[in-house]
């Protein structure tokens, strides 16, 4: 199943209308109501990745369910157990939760995959230093999601302070889901991965750098 270019540019405008409004509508003081709506996003990044990535194949389907398995069961052991991360829970803005942990955040763990591996596809060097920048590219994002996440409701670390733990854990898990997806010898879609990073950079980069809630 091969992706219809008014499909993906479909799921370019949503991602980008989305994003903007979020950053235009808290920035006027309605941070609840576009926060609440978070998982919506998610599911729309989601569904983006599906059609745009051709999850419909078999090999993709299975890499991505297991990623997003393992994402779900290693954050369920950080929440529960205090295990890899620091000591942290989840808010109410990620949608359903299983033993603290939002579905969605499992599913996020192998979105993120996909897009940052895909988009160091891009560069024609060895397959091993892709894994290397697919994995600091989820690094740079997890940074600044960090910052904020305890006032959009997304998660907050004890005692407000994000451990060094925190960042280690997501460098040693993004890079085995990195290595999982290059070692398979994925292909998806750079276009699609491309915008998804990109307008999630400068959401939370306007939140990190240019705006104080």
């Amino acid at each position: 199943m091969k992706t219809n270019l008014k499909v993906t540019s479909l799921f370019i405008i949503l991602l980008w209308l989305f994003h903007i409004s979020g950053i235009i509508g808290i920035s006027l003081g309605y941070l609840d109501w576009f926060a609440s709506k978070t998982s919506l996003n998610l599911i729309i990044i989601l569904l983006s990745v599906v059609f745009c990535f051709d999850l419909f194949s078999l090999k993709k389907s299975i890499i991505f369910i297991s990623i997003a398995i393992l994402g779900f069961i290693v954050e369920a052991l950080g929440v529960n157990y205090g295990w890899f991360f620091g000591d942290y829970s989840y808010g109410e803005n990620l949608g359903v939760k299983i033993s603290g942990v939002p579905i969605l955040i499992g599913i996020n763990w192998a979105v993120l995959t996909f897009i940052c591996a895909q988009i160091s596809h891009f560069f024609k060097i060895n397959w091993l230093i892709k894994v290397f920048i697919g994995t600091i590219l989820m690094l740079i994002l997890d940074f600044l999601m960090e910052f904020n996440a305890p006032r959009f409701g997304f998660w907050e670390f004890e005692n407000s302070s994000v451990p060094l733990s925190n960042y280690i854990a997501w460098f040693g898990f993004a890079l085995l889901f990195n290595f999982i997806f290059h070692s398979a010898k994925l292909e998806g879609n750079l276009k699609i991965s491309s915008h998804i990073y990109i307008v999630q950079f400068i959401f939370f980069t306007y939140f990190y750098v240019f705006y104080q809630i």
